[in-house]
């Protein structure tokens, strides 16, 4: 698997200045839509129910970057340095809107679902940057000594321009977003499932224009992609799910932490990736890229699929 994966890695993005406001674009419009269904009053249930949102925010800001730590380390030997990167870039990022539907779905609490969505995207500014920096730091220093057939190229983030276009990308959608809703409510509850379907579109648009000039090389290794992500993606809700039973949440909240831990704004990784004043595209990429852009499409796959297995049996 390694030395397939060393394949992925010499990918550069290429990428051009138009294709780049159009991805920029895509996410805006989609935290635009995550903004809709924010309200005040939301943040006053999570007061409410402090316990299940404790434990939400610590498994998605703290549990779900460690474990994929660990996940890394003990596939060292099987992946590429760039893979586990983009495996812990997209641990850094914060809730996928399409967690709120999976969440109704699975008869789950919503509200609790919107409210996490909304927190981790909030403070998504601060624990992105600081989860790629501390935990891809401590993983560059694990392999320091490791023998890495010369692909292993010092990873050196601006954290302070990745702060700076995580807030412009998220914080200024979710602004207008919340002052759209509070002066257009009728337009926005029309607006909201319209904008839910369209995110799900665009976002496999994004991936579309990420994979224009690699389709081929993606076809070619996409089942030793297919696996890592399918682990990765199992451990986040299995982290999800176990934290909620061992702190003893209602059937309910642990639902939604599962799916919350599991559902990540991976559209954001790829946006960040894209991004050359964060990650130079004289950088080799290509395991980073693969690995972000797919987790965005399989967690859409699973998050339904456990999604609709809930849906037939009511919570406790």
């Amino acid at each position: 698997m390694y030395e397939s994966l060393l394949q992925l890695d010499p990918i550069r993005i290429n990428f051009s200045a138009s294709g780049m406001h159009v991805i920029n674009l895509i996410l805006s419009f989609i935290m635009f839509g995550v903004a809709l269904g924010i309200k005040p009053k939301q943040f006053t249930n999570l007061i409410k129910e402090p316990k299940s949102t404790i434990v939400g925010l610590t498994s998605q800001l703290f549990f779900l970057p460690l474990v994929t730590f660990l996940l890394v380390v003990v596939l060292n030997k099987y992946i590429t340095p760039t893979v586990a990167m983009g495996m812990i870039l997209v641990a850094a990022c914060p809730g996928g809107n399409i967690s709120n539907f999976m969440s109704s779905f699975s008869k789950a609490n919503t509200e609790l679902s919107i409210g996490l969505t909304a927190s981790t995207t909030l403070m998504a500014t601060i624990s992105t940057p600081f989860n790629f920096a501390f935990w891809g730091g401590l993983y560059m220093k694990f392999i320091t000594n490791r023998t890495t057939s010369g692909i292993l190229q010092p990873l050196e983030i601006d954290n302070a321009q990745m702060f700076q276009t995580v807030f412009i990308l998220l914080g200024i959608p979710l602004i207008l977003g919340i002052l759209f809703a509070k002066y257009f409510p009728k337009i926005t509850e029309k607006l909201k499932k319209p904008i839910q379907v369209l995110s799900i579109i665009f976002f496999l648009l994004m991936v579309v224009l990420a994979f224009t000039n690699n389709l081929q090389l993606f076809l070619k290794y996409i089942y030793y992609i297919f696996f890592i992500v399918l682990v990765h993606n199992f451990l986040a809700f299995a982290t999800g799910f176990s934290l909620g039973t061992i702190f003893k949440l209602p059937n309910k909240d642990r639902r939604t932490v599962t799916i919350e831990t599991g559902i990540q704004n991976s559209g954001l990784g790829l946006v960040l990736l894209f991004n050359t004043k964060i990650f130079p595209h004289d950088m080799a990429l290509g395991g980073m890229l693969f690995i972000t852009a797919w987790w965005g499409i399989w967690h859409i796959i699973s998050g339904l699929t456990i999604a609709g297995l809930w849906s037939r049996k009511e919570p406790k």
